[in-house]
């Protein structure tokens, strides 16, 4: 046995076993001794070989699956990994991969096994943009090339291939370009991006989905402790938005202003309230805000002139922590929006460190949070910690505009419990396997797609949310509506030619992660990357191995060395010699 197969045999036995079997053996060693000194040397053999037998059954010596053959996967092959290829890999040495790999969920079926693959140079690109947009809101597309190209431009193209948005030429070597769009109405639509390289020849062109829904009207309410610029300025963007505002602001002990919507809050879906307001509500008033946070109603705190740090860790959890004279410039959150650089300046106190329940929502260009929020029930109360935003809306209003879609549409997100649709796959292709979740529904659920029918399963790795795996048989638009509900959301299906650079990507980006898996760290998380199923995740839990001895003959041998041993100490001449009464 080689060196290296000698260091994998003792590598798979975990420590505890190692002591057992070594206590074993240590046992026998002394046993034997005591014989040998007794001079009896074959009860000194029987023990040795009893306790070595026994000390092998415990330590279940193992090889790693190094004797199999590797698995050969042909990723560009219309059926890659095979059923009967899933029940060999199970005791593979290795996965060798041929061509760009496979996709994040045909990689989910296949047990964490050290990859062989070699990639081919090719032309890969990322492209990024929603599938669903409110109506007014910007829709922007980014694309990225694996390799920097100087000249190239990125176009946006209607459904009747007019030119709807152009990057311009690149001025230098780069791999990114983008583009941005405002659709003029609510519809489904197909739009179409391209590539062009310094020559103006067409690199790659195909579909971007887009559906423009009717935002819903936000009927807000806003109390505020005194006037300020910033809430003065948020109101108008808010009134020029179209939605519904309700505005009280306290200008003294017994003053107050109040701004009514144009019509009646029916039900108002957002609340703006400013820090001074909620440290200076009696116990009960507080009360009775939170009670309403708790229903649904998400709660925006303007963090600008909170005063009563203590307050806040009391009443809500949140450890605030007052800004630095000296870092304010560095602390500066910094914006790039419409063209224009936004420089916003920090609250006086913001939240610091860990605060229990509390997490970051959003965060500026140089990655530093300026959003928090906690989960309420069913509602939210989120920290806005900047200030001084106002500045802008003489100087730079779209930016600013474009600032406050951003925070909204953050502030939007369904909290838990609500549902909301999960379309993970950025290319669903036809014919190919695509999983979509439903965050809040319950595990069982039927999921309705092209008149079938199946449940939603729970997934380790999507947390308050139910899965299922759908195979699209044709391109274009698909409907998959929530049995029991008046859910429905609709599913774009490329075709199998739609960008094969885009679909290159992603696959060797999914076989990456899959080479990740089997790591030590990979192997940690390759639990939470499988799907709920029973089979797989004891395929990943552990790698294949092979018993090395197998453990009825070393079971047998220990029985038969103790029998053999026992008759020997019953029976033996000098046994019955020792137990024979002496004569007087």
């Amino acid at each position: 046995m080689s060196g290296a197969m000698m260091t994998a045999v003792f590598s798979s036995i975990p420590p505890g076993q190692w002591l057992v079997s070594l206590a074993v053996v240590l046992a026998g060693v002394v046993s034997a001794a005591l014989y040998l000194r007794k001079h009896q040397q074959i009860n000194a053999a029987l023990v040795l070989l009893a306790a070595l037998a026994l000390a092998l059954t415990l330590a279940g010596l193992r090889l790693p699956a190094g004797a199999a053959a590797p698995i050969v996967i042909q990723s560009d092959a219309p059926a890659a990994v095979t059923a009967a290829q899933l029940q060999r890999l199970a005791s593979a040495s290795a996965v060798e991969l041929r061509g760009d790999g496979l996709r994040d969920a045909e990689w989910r079926d296949v047990p964490a096994r050290p990859l062989q693959w070699a990639p081919k140079a090719a032309e890969l690109l990322w492209l990024d943009f929603p599938r669903t947009l409110a109506l007014g809101r910007q829709f922007t597309l980014k694309v990225r090339r694996g390799e920097a190209q100087a000249g190239w431009r990125l176009q946006l193209l209607a459904e009747n291939r007019q030119v709807l948005a152009d990057s311009g030429p690149a001025a230098k070597a780069s791999t990114t370009q983008s583009v941005q769009w405002l659709p003029p109405v609510a519809e489904a639509m197909v739009l179409q991006a391209r590539i062009l390289d310094a020559a103006g020849k067409v690199q790659a062109q195909g579909p971007l989905p887009l559906q423009v829904r009717v935002a819903t009207p936000l009927q807000v309410r806003g109390l505020f402790d005194a006037p300020s610029f910033d809430a003065r300025s948020l109101n108008q963007l808010l009134v020029d938005g179209g939605a519904l505002v309700d505005w009280n602001v306290t200008l003294g002990k017994a003053i107050a202003r109040q701004e009514a919507a144009r019509e009646a809050l029916t039900a108002p879906n957002l609340l703006f309230a400013d820090a001074a307001y909620i440290e200076h509500l009696a116990p009960a008033a507080r009360s009775a805000l939170l009670a309403q946070v708790r229903q649904g109603v998400p709660l925006v705190v303007l963090g600008g002139n909170a005063a009563d740090a203590a307050l806040w860790q009391r009443e809500f959890g949140l450890h605030l922590q007052a800004q630095s004279a000296t870092t304010e410039q560095e602390d500066m959150r910094q914006f790039a929006l419409a063209g224009t650089q936004l420089s916003l300046a920090p609250a006086p106190w913001n939240p610091a460190g860990q605060s229990a329940g509390w997490s970051v929502l959003a965060q500026d260009d140089r990655k530093q949070p300026w959003l928090w929020q906690r989960e309420l029930q069913r509602g939210r109360v989120i920290w806005l910690g900047l200030t001084e935003w106002h500045r802008y809306a003489i100087s730079a209003p779209q930016a600013l505009a474009a600032w406050w879609q951003v925070a909204l549409d953050t502030i939007a997100l369904p909290s838990k419990g609500k549902l909301a649709w999960q379309l993970d796959d950025p290319l669903p292709l036809a014919g190919l396997r695509s999983e979509l979740c439903v965050q809040g529904a319950p595990a069982g659920a039927m999921l309705q797609v092209e008149g079938l029918q199946q449940p939603l399963q729970r997934r380790r790795d999507k947390a308050d949310a139910a899965c299922a795996a759908v195979w699209p048989a044709q391109t274009g638009w698909l409907t998959m509506t929530l049995g029991g509900t008046q859910e429905a959301e609709r599913l774009y299906v490329y075709g199998s030619n739609d960008w094969p650079a885009w679909q290159r990507a992603l696959r060797r980006d999914a076989t990456a992660r899959y080479a990740a898996r089997h790591t030590p760290q990979g192997m940690a998380q390759g639990q939470a990357m499988a799907a709920a199923s029973p089979a797989t995740s004891a395929q990943l839990a552990a790698p294949a191995t092979t018993a090395l001895l197998p453990l009825a003959p070393a079971g047998l041998l220990f029985i038969a060395c103790m029998l053999a041993l026992w008759w020997r100490e019953q029976f033996s001449p000098v046994a019955t010699a020792a137990r024979r009464p002496e004569k007087v």
